[in-house]
């Protein structure tokens, strides 16, 4: 599956996207993974309240399964204006 990192994100983990294979079944899990992986990926996701996450460029919740998924984008919430 494609993870694409926005903002903040991508500038702690240094990409903008990467394809990983994953046994995953929600994006909690798949955020312990990538937590597990490296510190910057650690820094990246220490605090889920400021991160937001799209599946197939949907909103989402965190407990949202991947069964089907292809790509999975995390940012931080979007303000109006």
């Amino acid at each position: 599956m494609d993870i694409l990192y926005f903002a903040w994100v991508r500038e702690r983990i240094g990409l903008p996207r990467e394809r990983v294979e994953t046994g995953a079944e929600t994006v909690a899990q798949l955020v312990e993974e990538l937590r597990g992986r490296e510190p910057r990926y650690e820094a990246a996701f220490a605090d889920l309240s400021a991160l937001r996450v799209a599946l197939d460029q949907e909103l989402a919740d965190f407990d949202a399964p991947l069964s089907g998924v292809r790509e999975v984008a995390f940012f931080p919430p979007m303000t109006g204006g």
